[in-house]
């Protein structure tokens, strides 16, 4: 480049100008020779090369223009050895910055290299004990319900019993009530009703009956204990008309079954007719609501009656088991730790910030250091920067007042190679 300029001009003025540009003529041929890792290689080895050796490379060159067009200025200049010592100040805080790029560049991919590991270690924890959770629910499950259930409180296992024979009742009596609903229906509306529409009807309408008659037995228990007098005979009337009901269209049809097998071991001799029929349908209901009042229905009709009505199961000397109140820590600890996550994230957020940003902002600090130090024969920067604050707080170009010092007098030997410079002699 130089050389094509120097021959634009007359033959006589071509040795002074080669003279005269000879510290520069050699930079540009450097330069060339400092970027050849950028071609003829691999595309990923010129990245990796390009990220490791370029930013310290323009900062070389850089350097090296400035440093060879100080030299122009050094017969001109006062305080020479001031700009000398600031001129090597730079180059030192240069090598500074290249290395401390480079460092920069490995606690980087260490820190990326922390995130990815503690990702997966993150990832391989939460789904270990997703699945130990998964394992451990039913056992765990298990133990709650036992301590629960062996102190005073809801007893959910006679409650559970309660409601799943309720199920099998209603069940067995829905295949054996079907048929004499349907041949009903259909004689009322004419058509055969659909079974997929009829049975589920029909179960949910035979499980709150058979549910119903274990109520109307706890409530006349409850009432006979009490001696009320006047809701004995209702719940009496009452619970007549369920075991009426449930004898004539449930049990009946059990009896039924069996009158083949009796009148079969009998020879045809025992015949049963509708009295003896009702007689063993009432005794076979006497019979089961007895056997499951007994066994489980007296503790789980109380529970279901409580639940329905939401109140709360009388205790043994009067005390409820009331559920503790709501407190402020069932949402004041998760909302303390979200804080304390989104305070940690920023904080990892500005460290891996920093590490980004910081080798490369000080390079090109260092680069404006040396152009500075040709002008004003002093840094702008004072390197290497220990921190993002501090690099985002410096202000090299701020006012500052004038003092004595800077003006000549006071003790001179207090001047560092930063201290300001008169910029031509006096």
């Amino acid at each position: 480049m130089f050389q094509s300029l120097i021959e634009l001009m007359p033959v006589e003025s071509r040795g002074v100008l080669t003279v005269l540009s000879a510290p520069l003529l050699w930079i540009p041929e450097w330069t060339s020779v400092m970027l050849t890792f950028m071609t003829g290689q691999n595309p990923g080895v010129v990245a990796l090369l390009a990220v490791a050796l370029l930013m310290p490379a323009m900062l070389m060159i850089a350097g090296m223009w400035s440093t060879m067009i100080s030299l122009y200025t050094l017969p001109f200049r006062s305080g020479r050895g001031s700009f000398v010592t600031a001129l090597l100040m730079a180059w030192w805080d240069a090598g500074r910055c290249v290395w401390l790029y480079w460092t920069g560049i490995a606690r980087l991919m260490v820190a990326v290299a922390g995130w990815i590991l503690g990702s997966l270690r993150f990832a391989l924890l939460t789904i270990r004990n997703t699945l130990l959770g998964v394992l451990r629910s039913p056992l765990a499950m298990l133990d709650w319900t036992s301590r629960r259930y062996f102190q005073p409180g809801v007893p959910w296992i006679a409650f559970l019993v309660l409601l799943l024979w309720s199920g099998v009742e209603a069940t067995v009596f829905t295949f054996t009530l079907q048929p004499t609903l349907n041949e009903v229906f259909g004689g009322l509306t004419g058509y055969e009703p659909n079974p997929r529409v009829m049975a589920p009807l029909l179960w949910l309408f035979l499980f709150m009956l058979v549910a119903g008659s274990f109520a109307c037995i706890q409530v006349l228990n409850d009432a006979i204990r009490a001696r009320r007098v006047g809701e004995i005979i209702q719940m009496a009337l009452v619970e007549s008309a369920v075991m009426f009901f449930e004898v004539i269209f449930l049990y009946r049809e059990l009896i039924d079954a069996v009158t083949p097998w009796i009148a079969q071991q009998s020879g045809g001799e025992v015949r049963l007719g509708l009295v003896s029929t009702m007689l063993l349908a009432s005794f076979g209901w006497v019979g089961v609501r007895g056997m499951s009042w007994f066994l489980f229905g007296r503790f789980g009709t109380p529970a279901l009656l409580a639940i329905l009505s939401r109140q709360t199961i009388s205790q043994d000397g009067g005390i409820s088991a009331v559920p503790a109140p709501v407190t402020g820590d069932m949402w004041r600890a998760p909302v303390e730790a979200l804080k304390a996550d989104v305070v940690w994230f920023q904080q990892e957020g500005k460290r891996l910030f920093e590490l980004l940003t910081l080798p490369v902002l000080q390079l090109l600090a260092a680069a404006l250091n040396f152009a500075v130090v040709v002008v004003q024969s002093r840094p702008a920067f004072a390197l290497p920067f220990k921190s993002l604050d501090e690099m985002l707080a410096s202000n090299p170009f701020a006012t500052a007042p004038v003092t004595r010092a800077s003006r000549g007098g006071g003790d001179r030997s207090t001047h560092t190679p930063r201290d300001g410079m008169p910029r031509v002699a006096s």
